[in-house]
């Protein structure tokens, strides 16, 4: 049954799945999706009659949705959304995410690396993976993932923040945890200035920061460090600490994209 709709619309600061569809509809014109292009339109982009109309949806729906006065949307409607729109893979992910929706025709992590990579990955003998631009995990090889227990088997989350930040174990698994997790917020800081405004990020940090104050209290000191390597421990339950030396590199052909590999130090193990 369809959400009745809030009483007035959310705070644009709030609403941030309506400033993104607002945005993609501004970035297209008429003739992107077989409409004529009209005359004295006031405004770039589509108008929302129209969005609603390729979306297959009453216009009424669709001003709610953007507006932010209405509390969830279906699944077959953000599909419907994402069609009309054309919005790429990427950013039909990110309306999902957005929405707190899982989205029933997501390709599945493992395949959502250009498949060179993902089979680059899997010959490497030590643990690897690869982060997208949001720092989810989308290639491993089985090294990390026996490493990674936690963070990389199951289907749990593979978004490296959050597993740091909200899974109970990471701190014990994590030497030097407290300093590692500043760090790597610092880190995060920097490798997404780029895409501070995308409505992702900042879902992504505003959870993070309402969830863990470890987080919100690094993230508000405004550090901010490159992505580098380094001396890297974990301490395994059944293993005791491995010692690694962390090498992380950009990928020429997927800038977004960054191959994390550890090669075994001379610790213990």
């Amino acid at each position: 049954m369809r959400n009745r709709p809030l009483s007035a619309a959310t705070p644009a600061s709030q609403n941030q799945l309506g400033e993104f569809l607002r945005a993609k509809r501004d970035q297209l014109r008429p003739e992107d999706v077989g409409l004529p292009p009209g005359f004295r339109r006031r405004a770039p982009g589509l108008r929302r009659e129209e969005v609603a109309t390729l979306c297959h949806i009453s216009p009424t729906w669709y001003t709610w949705i953007e507006q932010g006065r209405t509390q969830a949307v279906s699944t077959e409607t953000l599909s419907a959304i994402a069609t009309g729109l054309h919005l790429s893979n990427a950013e039909r992910a990110y309306l999902f995410e957005l929405a707190a929706r899982a989205d029933p025709e997501h390709p599945s992590a493992e395949h959502s690396a250009p498949h060179q990579l993902a089979e680059l990955v899997k010959v490497i003998r030590t643990p690897a993976y690869i982060l997208d631009r949001h720092w989810d995990a989308i290639a491993w090889n089985r090294p990390a993932t026996l490493l990674f227990e936690d963070w990389l088997k199951g289907r749990g989350t593979r978004n490296l923040l959050r597993y740091v930040f909200l899974h109970p174990r990471a701190p014990s698994f994590i030497v030097d945890w407290p300093e590692r997790a500043q760090r790597l917020v610092a880190e995060y800081r920097s490798d997404t200035a780029a895409w501070r405004d995308d409505p992702v990020r900042q879902a992504l940090v505003d959870e993070l920061r309402s969830a863990s104050r470890a987080f919100d209290v690094a993230w508000r000191s405004q550090k901010v460090l490159s992505r580098e390597g380094g001396r890297r421990a974990f301490e395994q339950a059944r293993s005791g600490r491995r010692e690694y030396e962390q090498f992380t590199l950009r990928v020429a052909q997927h800038p977004d994209l960054k191959l994390t590999v550890l090669v075994p130090g001379e610790g213990p193990g």
